[in-house]
C-alpha cells in the first residue's frame, strides 16, 4: 500500500509521524512524507530515509487580520497542489499529525474520498485537527481530554502518543558509549524542545556552580536553535568544564541520550513526554506557559499524577526551590528509581502499532 504522512512545525508533531511512518514502512508499505520545505520536518524525514514533498504554508496571527488572507491563499494553493499529486499517484490513506501543513493535505484527502486518519498529540487539540476532525475517518488521541475540543465525524479513539521503535532498543550502556561517559557518571539532560526554551536555559545556566560542584555529574544541554549562542556566552565554560557540560543546538540521537540520562529537565510537549516515559527517565517538567490553552501543564500533570515527574511553573524556575529540587533529585537515587518505575504506566510503545493498524484497516475497507 501507499500512505501519505504529514506533519510539521516542531519535533512534537514530526516525531510521532515518523514513528508511524516507520512502522508502516517496516511492514512493506510505501511512504511519502509531506511537510513545509524550510522547516525541521524536511531534515528529519529525509534523514530517516523517507521521500519528502514540501508545501509552502503559513499560520495566521489573530491580532493581524491581514495575515489570514495570505495564509488562506497559501492553504488553497497547497490544497490544489496536494490534489494534483494525489491524482497522479493516489494514496491508499493519508495520516496527519497537526500543524498548518496538515490542513491542505487532509483536505485534499477527504475531498477526493481518500481515507483520512488524524492524530492529536496534546491534551488540547490544535487548530489543524479541530478543522480536520469533522472529516476524518479516524481521530486518534493521546489524551482523552482533548476530545472536548473536537467535533468528530466518528468517535475518537485514545491510543497514546506514538514513539519510534528505535527508542525501545536504546539502552543505558549504548547511550553512555554514544556520549563517551562512564557508567558511574551521573547524567543530567536539559532540553526545551526543538526550538528551545530561553527562560529554562537561563535558569539552568545560573546553576552552573552548583551543578559542577557534583563531582561525577555530566550535563547534556540541548539549547534549541534560537538560544545556542546565548547559552555558550552565559556559561563561558573552560575547556575542562566543556568535558562535563555538553552543549548542543539540537540532539538528533535523542533516544540514546535519554537512555543514558539519570534525570531530565524539559518542557512538557506531548511527544517529549512519551519518549521520556517510554525510556523510564525521571523528569522535572517546566511547561511552556504560552502553549495554547496551557496544554503543556495538562500534559505534565498526567506524569505527575502517576509519580513519574515533578512539575515546576516556568515563572518559578529562577527561584531557589527549583534548583534545590534538581540537586535533591540528583542526590537521591532511590527517589529516581521510584519515579522511573512509574514512567512505564505512560509508555507510548504500542501507540504507533495501533495507529498503523488503523490506517491499514481504513485503506482495506476503502
Amino acid at each position: 500500500m501507499y500512505f501519505v504522512v504529514s506533519a510539521g512545525g516542531t519535533a512534537g508533531h514530526i516525531n510521532p509521524a515518523i514513528a508511524v511512518a516507520d512502522e508502516l514502512r517496516s511492514r512493506g508499505h510505501d511512504i511519502l512524507f509531506v511537510g513545509t520545505p524550510d522547516h525541521i520536518e524536511a531534515r528529519l524525514a529525509t534523514q530517516e530515509g523517507f521521500e519528502f514533498k514540501g508545501f509552502a504554508v503559513s499560520g495566521f496571527d489573530k491580532a493581524k487580520p491581514l495575515t489570514l488572507i495570505s495564509s488562506g491563499t497559501k492553504l488553497l494553493k497547497a490544497t490544489r497542489t496536494a490534489k494534483k499529486m494525489f491524482a497522479e499517484k493516489r494514496p491508499d490513506a493519508v495520516i496527519t499529525f497537526g500543524a498548518y501543513v496538515s490542513i491542505p493535505v487532509g483536505r485534499a484527502a477527504y475531498e477526493m474520498g481518500i481515507p483520512l486518519i488524524i492524530h492529536e498529540q496534546n491534551s488540547v487539540a490544535g487548530m489543524a485537527n479541530e478543522y480536520l476532525a469533522k472529516h476524518a475517518d479516524v481521530t486518534a488521541l493521546t489524551y482523552e481530554q482533548s476530545a472536548r475540543d473536537l467535533t468528530c465525524k466518528h468517535e475518537p479513539v485514545v491510543v497514546g502518543n506514538p514513539v519510534r521503535a528505535s527508542f525501545e532498543k536504546c539502552t543505558r550502556a549504548a547511550g553512555r558509549e554514544y556520549l563517551g561517559v562512564s557508567d558511574d557518571a551521573l547524567v543530567l539532560l536539559v532540553f526545551g524542545g526543538s526550538l528551545g526554551a530561553q527562560h529554562l536555559n537561563t535558569a539552568i545556566c545560573a546553576m552552573k556552580e552548583r551543578l559542577l560542584a557534583i563531582d561525577n555529574l555530566v550535563v547534556v544541554h540541548s539549547t534549541g536553535s534560537f538560544d545556542h549562542d546565548a547559552v555558550i556566552e552565559q556559561l563561558a565554560l573552560t575547556p575542562a568544564e566543556q568535558e562535563r557540560w555538553r552543549i548542543y543546538e539540537y540532539i538528533d540521537a535523542m533516544g540514546e541520550v535519554l537512555a543514558a540520562s539519570d534525570l531530565v529537565v524539559s518542557r512538557a510537549g506531548a511527544s517529549s513526554l512519551a519518549e521520556i516515559m517510554t525510556l523510564g527517565i525521571p523528569a522535572v517538567l517546566v511547561p511552556y506557559p504560552h502553549a495554547r490553552a496551557d496544554h503543556q501543564t495538562l500534559n505534565a500533570r498526567s506524569c505527575v499524577e502517576v509519580g513519574a515527574a515533578e512539575l515546576v511553573a516556568d515563572s518559578l524556575v529562577e527561584e531557589q526551590a527549583f534548583s534545590d529540587l534538581i540537586i535533591e533529585l540528583l542526590s537521591d537515587s532511590a527517589r529516581r528509581d521510584t519515579m522511573a518505575a512509574a514512567c512505564k504506566k505512560l509508555s507510548g510503545s504500542d501507540a504507533r502499532v495501533r495507529l498503523a493498524d488503523m490506517a491499514i484497516e481504513c485503506a482495506e475497507k476503502k
